[in-house]
């Protein structure tokens, strides 16, 4: 005679351990399916609950402070930041879109430029000797360097023109993504402070609401420093990168700029790439109103991006992200390769946040899996300093 199976309190019975493993690994495949089948949609409905948890602070800011409804303060912020957008478009996208066409027209003449700068350089008549092995420069066919750097570089100028023509051609649907995105954030944005409710209240069925309590703002600080945190520094930069190179007298300043700010969201690895673009330009610059040799000019501009990088590096982002992430360089670049190949741009630049993120919950999975406490009193989550907008 088959034993009985236990009953659940409202006398349904019990899952077994099979049961509970076939349903994780249907869902889990289910999900795995829509994700790619309707990735499109789903990076639109990841940029509209961004954009909603960044309105966020400043709309109940000013639901706080007056007897504004809240939806009225949400359809107003949205009208004058989809206004501002318009005016910025009009304003800086006219001047960098074409600063942007014109660097990519110039990056065939830089990397030509560069080779035979450096056939200059190592063109030697005698043989170069390095402790105990030697070569003898004139035997490398140093006229095909541009040939071969060119070939390199060729598929990113081509993808880069067809990025910008395809941008220039689609308007009609960027705006209706655009569109989409608004519409779906205002409500995201209408039920946000609920949110956390939701989830409180999901935990608490099963008698995890303690827990939920700990995890929500841990991973809220890792969301808010580096979110908020990546936008205030982009602008930063921008502006700091623009002005100063613009005071130098380098060719497309508000492009590099641009470049400079967009890359902030590619923590560790952005930066770098920005600096050594900017000083490709500068250096192959026909001339500058310095009076300096082309050698003298980009060592200038190195030097000002170095010292815009010290300054954000031990001035700005201690203060506006701070330790949020605590991972490793080398743990953040890999992950945006991946969060790259996976989806896109969005996925560079949510891959650090996203890995943040799991590192708490593995962290908690790993000290539940072996009965320790999952929130260790020696281990007290101090929460950032608040943002002047942020709800108390």
């Amino acid at each position: 005679m088959m034993p009985e199976q236990p009953l659940a309190p409202n006398n349904s019975p019990l899952w077994s351990r099979t049961t509970k493993t076939i349903v994780v690994v249907t869902v889990l495949l289910l999900a795995g399916l829509l994700v790619m089948r309707f990735r499109t949609l789903l990076v639109m409905v990841t940029m509209a609950a961004i954009l909603a948890y960044l309105l966020d602070p400043l709309i109940s800011f000013i639901d706080r402070r007056t007897s504004i409804k809240r939806g009225v303060i949400i359809a107003v912020v949205y009208v004058l930041l989809a206004a501002a957008l318009v005016g910025g478009f009009f304003a800086l996208g006219v001047a960098s879109y074409q600063q942007a066409l014109n660097l990519i027209a110039e990056v065939p003449g830089l990397v030509e430029n560069l080779a035979q700068t450096i056939a200059t350089l190592v063109n030697r008549t005698e043989p170069v000797a390095i402790g105990p092995l030697s070569f003898d420069p004139s035997t490398i066919a140093w006229e095909r360097l541009p040939e071969q750097l060119l070939g390199m570089v060729e598929p990113l100028v081509t993808q880069s023109g067809g990025f910008l023509s395809r941008f220039a051609t689609s308007t009609v649907r960027t705006v209706f993504n655009l569109f989409f995105i608004f519409v779906l954030s205002i409500y995201l944005a209408s039920d946000l402070p609920r949110f956390g409710g939701y989830v409180k209240s999901f935990a608490q069925r099963p008698g995890y609401r303690e827990d939920a309590e700990q995890l929500l703002p841990r991973l809220r600080h890792v969301w808010s420093a580096y979110l908020r945190g990546q936008i205030v520094l982009s602008l930063v930069i921008f502006l700091t990168v623009w002005i100063g190179l613009t005071v130098l007298g380098v060719q497309n300043s508000l492009a590099l700029g641009l470049l400079a700010g967009l890359l902030e969201f590619l923590p560790n690895l952005g930066p770098v790439v920005s600096a050594i673009v900017t000083v490709l330009v500068a250096f192959f610059q026909p001339g500058n109103y310095l009076g300096l040799a082309s050698w003298q000019y980009a060592l200038v501009v190195l030097a000002l991006m170095a010292v815009i990088q010290q300054l954000e590096n031990h001035l700005l982002v201690p203060r506006i992200v701070g330790g949020a992430l605590d991972l490793h360089p080398i743990i953040v670049i890999v992950g945006l390769f991946i969060g790259a190949s996976l989806a896109g741009i969005l996925g560079a630049i949510l891959a650090a946040p996203l890995i943040a993120s799991i590192k708490v919950l593995s962290q908690y999975a790993w000290r539940k899996l072996f009965d320790l406490p999952p929130f260790p009193e020696d281990e007290p989550f101090e929460d950032p300093p608040p943002h002047p907008f942020h709800p108390e």
